[in-house]
């Protein structure tokens, strides 16, 4: 499991963007789709580092993939 540590929500959902996901809804967390899969970020600053690889995972990227997007 990659370890993402001191990643802000704005930044990752910025990044997520870039690998071809979209904003569906936003509330306490957000959720971002792209068509197929479904991703929920927290709000919380900085994202937790599981938390961050767990979701990087969900997205079908690599840690270094994601680190590029940011």
């Amino acid at each position: 499991m990659p370890r993402i540590p001191g990643v802000n929500h704005r930044d990752a959902v910025r990044a997520l963007g870039k690998a071809g996901f979209w904003v569906a809804r936003q509330g306490k967390h957000i959720v971002m789709t792209d068509g197929s899969r479904t991703l929920t970020i927290p709000r919380g600053n900085p994202i937790h580092a599981i938390t961050m690889g767990n979701i990087v995972r969900d997205a079908g990227l690599t840690e270094e993939q994601f680190r590029r997007l940011l």
